[in-house]
């Protein structure tokens, strides 16, 4: 008998449904609320790199790349807190800290050197484009139009990491320690803002 091999889609832990009255309204709150709380978080880690780039010498061109990618996490965001809005969704609690947090990240790598702020973004963006495939493998038979809207920010998702990797992220210094770090850092807060 030949041996079975999982799927990418296989091997994803897609939460089961939970039981009861009101379940699918309670996991796309989840959802709603963590993505929100992603997109939140890269835009203040774009805005603080762009930051620390911004008006020195020779640094036009990445201050330039770390705003066109805070301005589409912007987008991203601007649904999320309309989709929140229409269907009565709380975001996190977590908001304040996650601002503080990525902002730190963003001013961090950034005052490291450039292909640090790449690391941070390609980091950032791998644990993010996992999630979002997660999620759109999830919802695209209970709910198609969001599956659409997130495949869409998954793809602007990949081409930031795929930038990143392209200017040398993994060239930077201690990039692999640099790289764990955030990655678990991410999926932590992954977790806390989905519940919290």
């Amino acid at each position: 008998m030949p041996a079975h091999h999982a799927s990418d889609t296989d091997a994803r832990r897609i939460p089961l449904p939970r039981p009861g009255r009101g379940a699918s309204k309670r996991r796309r709150d989840e959802i709603l609320r963590v993505d929100h709380a992603g997109e939140y978080a890269a835009v203040h880690i774009y805005r603080a790199q762009r930051a620390v780039f911004e008006g020195r010498a020779g640094k036009e061109a990445i201050a330039a790349d770390m705003e066109e990618m805070r301005g589409q996490e912007q987008v991203h965001l601007d649904r999320f807190q309309a989709l929140l809005k229409a269907e009565n969704v709380r975001p996190t609690v977590m908001t304040p800290l996650w601002r503080v947090a990525a902002l730190a990240l963003g001013a961090g790598t950034a005052l490291i050197s450039e292909k640090a702020a790449h690391a941070c973004t390609e980091a950032v963006e791998s644990v993010i484009e996992e999630h979002y495939a997660d999620q759109i493998a999830e919802m695209q038979d209970q709910d198609p139009a969001l599956a659409a809207e997130l495949t869409r920010f998954r793809e602007e998702e990949l081409a930031h990491h795929d930038h990143a990797i392209e200017h040398g992220s993994r060239d930077a210094p201690a990039y692999e320690l640099l790289s764990a770090v955030i990655k678990a850092g991410c999926r932590v807060a992954i977790k806390v803002s989905e519940k919290i």
